[in-house]
């Protein structure tokens, strides 16, 4: 089949895997935490696979305040994610390395000097994931008096990538002149950056070099409107969570069609929604491995999770067999409070079956079938507009990543969908985007 349009492929890393309890589970990695030869291990399986990227997701706190729920939760243990970055660098050679970092608390110009290091150690492929941090666990870790509300979180987060950009692109490509024994830079090449914004200072520029990808991806999260309206304008990768086909076009189709608005082209963004496959050899073995893995959420674990998705405090007043309670809309994840219950109204799922359902990928979709099946229900996703690609979430560690790149990936090169191999090293090139004009602040 002759080479056409290719889906994008993210691997997405936890701790023991994905699903919430899958460190229980016979085939999962042991031990299941905080060991940097496992990281590197999934690193060099996902970059077999000629995966585009490996995300590294975080939180600035575990999210689980009660010690007996966070020591029955996997992503309790695990590296703060920008120093695993540069070990994982080091460790592979054409892998794109993308990590979360929140505009809540860090500061423009610390946050932008690491990922231009981390590029550089990587040549050019890192990537990094602004989120706006939306738990009441993480603003107490920091100087803050409580969450800031949506709204806020938002304001502070497109002053921030707006700095970050200037100074990335404060250095033009040539700039260093390490031949030369008279002067160290072109000072013509050099644009130091002059921000005094509600929210931070900049005044200089990084003594990086320009990117060798001119400057590292930027990759967002956002579903609520002013979260889309950011994405649009300053992102190249969108990890979405959509449950059904119409769910994903919708989202894809109005994210898109805000791109022109900032002298941007559709191509110029990738929306790749969370995947997590189960694959079996038929159909029935891929549902038992479901169930399997399911059986293995304790209902004060999976109920104490879907509670903190939901800015819940307590859901042991329902019972568990019953629906889940109308309530307000939050001040954290609004779409992803908004995702679950819609999910739980249209399945008519229960308290204790959303909790499961929900702690098996954090509300993205599940697919448990064949390899055959599985490459179907993605194909169909990707040539009917609902995504430029996945991410693809593995609910066990090293197994469930293993079997998706030894019996999926095939099926996906064998429809023409897939790349054979890299053609090119930086992040940018995988993800076929073109390089970014320089902005100036």
């Amino acid at each position: 089949m002759s080479r056409g349009r290719q889906m994008k492929l993210g691997a997405f890393l936890m701790a023991g895997g994905h699903h919430i309890a899958a460190w229980r589970h016979p085939d999962a990695y042991a031990p299941a935490g905080a060991d940097i030869d496992h990281f590197i291990m999934l690193a060099q399986i996902a970059e077999k696979g000629k995966f585009d990227m490996l995300f590294v997701e975080d939180a600035a706190a575990i999210r689980e305040r009660n010690p007996e729920m966070a020591s029955q939760a996997a992503r309790s243990t695990g590296f703060e994610p920008l120093s695993l970055l540069a070990a994982l660098a080091v460790n592979t050679s054409h892998i794109g390395l993308v990590a979360t970092a929140s505009t809540s608390y860090n500061e423009p110009y610390g946050l932008a000097r690491v990922f231009a290091s981390l590029d550089q150690l990587s040549g050019g492929r890192a990537g990094w994931n602004l989120v706006t941090s939306a738990s009441e666990l993480e603003a107490e870790n920091f100087a803050s008096r409580g969450l800031r509300p949506h709204s806020e979180r938002y304001d502070r987060a497109n002053e921030f990538a707006d700095a970050a950009l200037a100074l990335w692109d404060a250095v033009d490509d040539g700039a260093h002149l390490p031949e030369r024994a008279d002067i160290f830079a072109d000072r013509t090449r050099l644009h130091p950056v002059h921000h005094d914004g509600r929210y931070f200072t900049v005044d200089g520029v990084l003594e990086s070099q320009r990117s060798p990808q001119g400057r590292p991806i930027m990759v967002q999260a956002g579903a609520s409107e002013i979260g889309k309206e950011l994405a649009a304008r300053t992102a190249d990768v969108v990890f979405a969570a959509s449950q059904t086909l119409e769910e994903a076009q919708l989202y894809y189709a109005d994210l898109k069609s805000r791109l022109g608005k900032y002298g941007r082209r559709p191509d110029d963004i990738k929306i790749m929604p969370g995947i997590s496959p189960i694959v079996g050899a038929t159909e029935a073995e891929a549902k038992a491995k479901y169930r399997a893995l399911q059986e293995l959420i304790p209902d004060a674990v999976g109920v104490a999770l879907l509670a903190s998705y939901l800015s819940i405090q307590d859901l042991s007043a329902y019972p568990l067999d019953g629906p889940l309670p109308d309530m307000p809309q939050s001040n954290l994840i609004q779409s992803r409070q908004q995702l679950i219950i819609d999910l739980g109204k249209r399945e008519h799922l229960s308290i204790r079956e959303l909790a499961r359902h929900f702690a098996g990928a954090r509300g993205h979709w599940q697919v448990a079938g064949t390899p055959e099946q599985i490459a179907d229900a993605m194909e169909q996703r990707f040539i009917e507009g609902a995504a430029d690609g996945f991410n693809v979430m593995a609910p066990l560690f090293p197994s469930g990543l293993e079997d998706f790149i030894t019996y999926v990936v095939p099926e996906l090169r064998r429809r023409g969908l897939f790349r054979v191999d890299y053609e090119g090293r930086t992040l940018r090139h995988h993800l076929g985007l073109a390089a970014p004009p320089q902005t100036r602040s």
